[in-house]
């Protein structure tokens, strides 16, 4: 059977160009996002400040309640300290030569040029980098302060003032410190004060950043011996290259963030690599049907047919998978560029490429191309041999039974999936957008000629009566629907899952934006570069005029959700969430339910959806986990009804304050009595940044979604998704519409012999080009308008989906660009060839 099989796929090398190109093309980028997601496992960042040390010891950074799986365990957003007593435990571990706990808390250094961000640290930790002093000497006092030699402007004997949750104090500049044997630039500027100042302006309480610990001998001998010690205290120990996971907060974000990524475009990838491996491969049957209804009337078994048409597929696969899988390291590469610009990865976060992605891309499209095959061979591998030459010579219309029920039921399912955005007004409902476009495409394509047919006489019926070109166009996409419905669906799928795609996150954005007019009502904001002191909104409301001046802070939470499965298992979910402390009528969450201003102590005000999902009411209990990981049990004070913008969770600002890293509010929110002079209180405020440098005063209406920045991540994370699919989408159109006009030479000659001239060929091919295009166009705008209307409804109150028209306008001219292209080309190729020659040849 192999023997034959190769035979067959030599002499028929142009039906399987197409399923080569596309399990190559999908095995590219499920190798791609393999690595990426290994690199999401294993890879990291070289560490700075710990370069010195053998081992770190630093806080768990993962939250990962009972019944959630490591895998989806969410990240802290702010890096957890660990206990002070630690120390002892870890200098009993044998093969520990010494060891040493870093401080750490931000601050701004204020200089010439302004306030500077910094990071403070307790002198006794410079070792870990290390850090050596170049001039000067040590700290020895809580006002004497060693600066980093990358700060300008600093020298031994002069003064610094230093920010960090009050005003600027002034520290005596005695020592000037720089890092020992490590190349490039650092990525942070460090002061150092006494271990006894550091702590206190830290406010940790004794508790440290991390440990850093010195071996005597082998340093994963000791990691491990450390491990164990403290296995029952919650921590992270890292040596190697995992020491920059406990310096840099940024590289677990990373870490769970490609894995997010990489898993659902994986998926993506996967699933629309099957649907197009299984058109291309069905095309490729049907215009092989005069040769495999000979093999059934020469006595071949429906099981003989199968296993022929499965032994083709493999060795065009086996072939197609290893190239493909290599080629994914390049696509690999060009992804992580363009997470690294777009700010999902730090710009020194390797990439890894080990063997484990590569073969399972190789094994998942060998697997996609045989689950493919036995797709493609069910219907010709079950010709009875009495019908095998009648059903050879003219094309079924016809589709089977079951393949009706599911493609209905898929498109049905597409429709309830839109749906979702008008009760629900979650990230969810925003991802199902998509997801319906793509069931109710593959559902269109399962009923094939059942849902071509009534569009094309439609369509064809005006087409007829425009020459001889227009009749036989008509003619030929009358007579050939399961040809037509074959090189339609990638087309139609590629628009579709564009449009939706970027309409959707369009449509996101510009609702967050509109509930954030209606959210922020202060009549000015005081915000500065890393946070401001809360000191600041007590000043504020000290001018006159002012009627309230309220702390916000943004912040985030890690809330559990029950999934709707058999075992009831858990998700732990990262949810945008604010702290607000006495915002007055500067903030309107739309409360239906309950007060803001009971937000005080352990309490929580939450959105109506929120609350549904988590089960609770006013006056309930809520439990959730704040940003550096801590479980809190909150009060439900109030419930809300907008929480597109700033999350759907509101806590009390010093509750958010003190569980992140900065301790300082996000901005201020102040609000006028009814005739004050505005312009008098704004002097007044911008004034406050000569006790407070770095304040910025801003107006109504400039305060934008607390999500702006992750909005914005998450949009060129779809785009750049979407690219490469739709990349992948192209040469699938591409090869189908190439195959399936290749193999019309005969026809083509056909109609020349009988007086038709070259000329008129090529206009009913562009007539044909233009019916196909055109409905290519309509049904997947159709298809992609259902969810896009339904999302901007729910979210925004209006059917008309917001974006900018002109990108709508590049997708189907690059559709249509392509589907003339891809017939047109190889007409012409096909014409060259003289009739009388053409006729003769093999189909």
């Amino acid at each position: 059977m192999r023997g034959l099989a190769w035979q067959l796929v030599k002499a028929r090398k142009l039906a399987f160009v197409g399923a080569f190109i596309a399990i190559l093309c999908g095995s590219a980028v499920v190798a791609a996002c393999g690595m990426l997601m290994e690199s999401g496992i294993r890879s990291g960042v070289p560490t700075q400040r710990y370069a010195a040390a053998s081992v770190v010891v630093g806080g768990d950074q993962s939250i990962r309640p009972e019944g959630v799986s490591a895998l989806e365990a969410q990240q802290v957003g702010t890096l957890p300290t660990v206990s002070g007593d630690l120390v002892g435990k870890i200098r009993s571990v044998p093969g520990v030569k010494d060891v040493v706990g870093e401080t750490t808390f931000q601050a701004r250094a204020v200089t010439g040029g302004g306030p500077v961000e910094v990071l403070g640290h307790n002198w006794d930790a410079a070792v870990l980098a290390p850090y050596e002093l170049r001039d000067g000497r040590q700290p020895q006092a809580s006002n004497e302060v060693v600066v980093d030699a990358a700060l300008a402007g600093v020298a031994v004997g002069g003064k610094l003032d230093v920010m960090t949750t009050s005003t600027p104090v002034a520290y005596d500049v005695v020592g000037i410190a720089a890092r020992s044997g490590q190349d490039g630039p650092a990525k942070q500027t460090g002061l150092y004060f006494t271990a006894e100042q550091a702590d206190r302006l830290a406010g940790t309480d004794g508790r440290f950043q991390a440990i850093g610990v010195f071996a005597d001998g082998d340093a994963s001998a000791v990691a491990d011996r450390v491990e164990e010690a403290l296995k029952d205290d919650h921590v992270l120990v890292a040596a190697g290259k995992d020491r920059g996971t406990v310096e840099f907060a940024a590289v677990g974000q990373s870490r769970v963030m490609l894995m997010a990524i990489s898993g659902s475009f994986g998926g993506i990838a996967m699933l629309v690599a099957g649907f197009v491996v299984a058109g291309t491969l069905t095309l490729a049957m049907d215009q092989r049907r005069r040769e495999l209804a000979l093999l059934r009337a020469i006595a071949a078994t429906p099981k003989q047919i199968a296993k022929l048409i499965g032994s083709e597929t493999l060795l065009v696969a086996s072939v197609a998978a290893a190239l493909g899988a290599g080629a994914g390291i390049f696509v690999g590469q060009g992804l992580r560029e363009a997470f690294v610009r777009i700010g999902v990865m730090p710009e020194d976060f390797a990439l890894s490429v080990g063997p484990i992605p590569l073969v399972v891309a190789f094994l998942l499209g060998l697997g996609v191309a045989r689950l493919s095959a036995a797709v493609a061979a069910r219907k010709p591998s079950r010709i009875p041999p009495t019908e095998a030459l009648g059903e050879a010579a003219v094309e079924r219309r016809d589709v089977g039974r079951v393949r009706t029920v599911i493609g209905l039921a898929l498109v049905a399912g597409g429709v309830g999936l839109a749906t979702m955005p008008l009760y629900l007004h979650t990230e969810v409902a925003l991802a199902m957008a998509g997801m319906s476009a793509l069931l109710a495409v593959i559902g269109v394509a399962l009923l094939g000629p059942r849902a071509v047919t009534p569009i094309m006489w439609l369509v064809t019926a005006p087409l007829s009566k425009l020459g001889v070109t227009g009749y036989l166009a008509a003619a030929n996409n009358r007579a050939n629907m399961r040809r037509l419905a074959s090189a339609l669906t990638p087309l139609m799928l590629s628009v579709a899952f564009a449009v939706v795609n970027f309409f959707s996150q369009t449509v996101a954005t510009a609702a967050a934006v509109q509930e954030s007019e209606k959210v922020m009502k202060p009549d000015y904001a005081v915000t500065a570069p890393g946070g401001l002191s809360p000191e600041v909104a007590e000043a504020a409301r000290r001018i006159d005029g002012v009627a309230s001046a309220g702390s916000m802070v943004r912040t985030q939470v890690t809330v559990l959700t029950e999934r709707a499965d058999a075992d009831r298992t858990m998700v732990a979910e990262r949810k945008p969430a604010l702290g607000l402390d006495r915002v007055g009528g500067s903030v309107d969450l739309a409360v239906r339910a309950g007060s803001l201003d009971d937000l005080r102590g352990n309490t929580v005000a939450v959105s109506k959806d929120e609350a549904s999902s988590q089960g609770v009411d006013l006056g309930g209990e809520l439990k959730l986990y704040l940003d550096d990981g801590q479980e809190a049990r909150l009060k439900v004070v109030a419930v809300f009804d907008r929480a597109l913008a700033y999350g759907g969770y509101a806590l009390p600002a010093e509750l958010a304050r003190a569980h992140s890293t900065s301790k300082l509010d996000s901005s201020v929110l102040v609000a006028l009595e009814p005739g004050a002079d505005g312009a008098a209180v704004q002097a007044q405020l911008t004034r406050l940044a000569e006790e407070y440098p770095g304040l910025t005063t801003v107006g109504k209406g400039e305060l934008g979604p607390a999500e702006r920045g992750e909005r914005y991540v998450q949009f060129w994370v779809n785009l750049v998704a979407v690219g490469v699919i739709l990349g992948y989408i192209a040469i699938a159109v591409a090869n189908t519409l190439v195959l399936s006009t290749a193999q019309r030479r005969r026809e083509f000659a056909l109609l020349r012999l009988v007086g038709g001239t070259r000329r008129q060929v090529i206009r009913m091919m562009r007539a044909e080009a233009g019916t196909l295009v055109g409905i290519a166009i309509a049904v997947g705008t159709l298809i992609a308008a259902v969810p896009l209307v339904l999302l901007s409804i729910g979210f925004m109150g209006t059917p008309v989906p917001s974006g900018p028209i002109g990108v709508y306008l590049g997708i189907i001219g690059f559709a249509a660009l392509l589907g003339f292209l891809a017939l047109g080309v190889p007409t012409r190729l096909a014409l060259r060839a003289k009739p009388v020659d053409a006729i003769g040849m093999r189909e």
